[in-house]
């Protein structure tokens, strides 16, 4: 197949429904395996349903390709650095400073807030450093990290592709 041909909306559109899928998924694990996520995971979460609504406007507006690429590239390069943290944190736990023992950052405040307001999708109500699933030895974080570089290698191909509606 040749890939400079499929459209625009069509990459989007893929990337959009990809990360709320993902979130879907993650949702339905939680619920299904009584998972406590952490505020690192409600924030990467958070990232996923941005990038996601993103996408979706690039599916809708391709004509601003450039932007909705940029936004997604950046979003998903900081969703590397806060699942990155987090492997850290489950590698060497008793070196990490534990969510929610510590004075909370912004990540943690906002995760708070959105907690409150939405406690069926943002409730954190687990420890970061804790490795409560794994799937081929991986935990979440560890493949929350390859999918967003996965993402950021996307939005590359997206930023330095032609355009074609």
């Amino acid at each position: 197949m040749n890939w400079s041909k499929v459209p625009t909306r069509a990459w989007f559109a893929t990337l959009g429904l990809g990360c709320l899928g993902l979130v879907a998924v993650g949702m339905e694990l939680q619920a299904l395996l009584r998972l406590a996520p952490c505020p690192l995971c409600i924030f990467q979460r958070l990232l996923y349903i941005v990038i996601g609504v993103i996408g979706l406007f690039g599916a809708v507006w391709p004509a601003g390709r450039l932007l909705w690429a940029t936004l997604a590239g950046a979003l998903a390069a900081l969703g590397v650095g806060v699942a990155g943290y987090q492997t850290w944190m489950q590698a060497f736990p008793h070196l990490a400073p534990e969510c929610s023992f510590t004075d909370p950052n912004a990540i943690e405040r906002l995760v708070d807030w959105l907690g409150t307001e939405w406690p069926s999708m943002f409730l954190a109500t687990g420890f970061c450093a804790s490795r409560d699933w794994e799937f081929l030895g991986m935990s979440m974080a560890n493949w929350s990290a390859v999918v967003f570089a996965g993402i950021v290698v996307y939005a590359g191909l997206l930023i330095t592709r032609k355009s074609r509606g």
